[in-house]
């Protein structure tokens, strides 16, 4: 039987590529259900291709357009957040990739784990935002969530075999961005069409700015804590500019075993919907007569303070990353439309950790509350960090 896979924000970066994968093995996996929020013309040129059970489109006002555009296809066209909610739990499906971007892809996650299905996760927002809660929820559904990331799917390869055998920290890899080297000053007067141009991966452009500000990087540290049950002092990031290394894990024996591969999401994406099979994939093959230099740096919170926040989240607990995440959307937004500096981003984040109130033990309602007051503060202070 194929793999029946919901591809949850399909036109995406992680959305396209996985199906790329599905693609090249269309013996083992079918597209059931895809998603976008607003991309009809690509969503629809995805259906044609794939012919899945369901399309959603999760902006209201785009169903006509969709419809339209598949009146000749066998594909049910749906509209809203709502229907994609329900759409996951459908008992055809099997895996749900969750590679919507932000905040949006806690809800629908959420209602796919309930319903047991398996989750490939790429959104890291899903456990930065309400890690805690949707861990005990896999854990009383017993529903695995496999990740996508590279980093943290290089960890979870690396863990393989490796059950009962304490792990004394992970560590993860960050190539540093496009910003790797610049001064503060530099830093200053980073432009947009600057922080879009990522050296070595193809990504989304909310993405490519939070890896240029290591706000990627932050998130992943919160996501390993759930991911991986580590303690926030056994996360080390390390920035390893080649992108070959995709992270390691340090045993208490000293031994660090790493994961190595080509910069290409596709193969952890691959990974995920074949596991614990391996399955032969066309992608490209690290050479090593070309990798001749890995070489690694102490990441400096000092000139990317967005990594200092991050952790400071991380320690503090409760709805103090959910604070964070949704200040960074509304910052990264306002850059990307040239409203607010590259080096603001950061400040705004500090102002809504320092206004927004603190929930310790916080429920899915104070996750809610918690988004959108933070999203309330954060354009509060945008006119104050341009």
């Amino acid at each position: 039987m194929k793999k029946q896979i919901a591809i949850l924000g399909s036109t995406g970066s992680i959305g396209t590529q996985a199906l790329q994968v599905i693609g090249e093995h269309p013996d083992l996996y079918e597209a059931a259900l895809l998603t976008a929020h607003h991309n009809v013309e690509k969503l629809a040129a995805q259906a044609r291709r794939f012919l899945p059970e369901a399309v959603v489109i999760t902006d209201e006002s785009k169903y006509t357009a969709l419809k339209a555009a598949l009146q000749d296809v066998p594909v049910k066209v749906y509209a809203g957040m709502e229907t994609l909610c329900q759409l996951v739990a459908a008992p055809a499906i099997d895996m749900v990739l969750a590679a919507m971007v932000g905040y949006a892809g806690l809800k629908p996650t959420m209602n796919a784990i309930r319903a047991r299905k398996t989750i490939a996760l790429a959104n890291k927002e899903t456990l930065v935002v309400a890690g805690e809660l949707v861990g005990e929820l896999a854990r009383v559904n017993r529903t695995p969530i496999l990740p996508v990331d590279s980093e943290h799917s290089a960890i979870f390869q690396c863990l393989a075999g490796e059950q009962g055998n304490p792990i004394e920290k992970v560590i993860l890899t960050a190539s540093g961005g496009p910003f790797r080297t610049c001064s503060l000053e530099q830093l200053a007067t980073v432009t947009k069409a600057q922080a879009l141009k990522h050296p070595n991966w193809a990504m989304g452009a909310k993405v490519t700015v939070d890896s240029a500000s290591m706000m990627n990087k932050g998130f992943e540290i919160i996501e390993a804590k759930w991911l991986f049950g580590v303690r926030p002092d056994q996360i080390e990031v390390v920035v390893h500019p080649q992108s070959v290394i995709h992270s390691m894990v340090q045993f208490e024996d000293g031994a660090v075993k790493a994961q190595l591969g080509m910069p290409d999401m596709r193969l952890p994406i691959q990974y995920a919907f074949s596991y614990p099979a391996r399955v032969r994939a066309s992608f490209p093959r690290l050479d090593f007569r070309q990798c001749t230099q890995l070489t690694f740096e102490q990441p400096d919170t000092r000139r990317f303070r967005n990594l200092a926040l991050a952790y400071e989240a991380l320690h503090r607990g409760g709805n103090m990353p959910c604070i964070v995440n949704a200040a960074n959307e509304v910052a990264v937004a306002a850059f990307l439309r040239d409203e607010l500096s590259f080096l603001g981003m950061s400040d705004v984040i500090a102002g809504c950790m320092a206004r927004v109130g603190f929930v310790a033990k916080p429920a899915y309602e104070d996750y809610v509350e918690t988004d959108a007051e933070t999203r309330r503060v954060a354009c509060g202070l945008l006119g104050r960090h341009a």
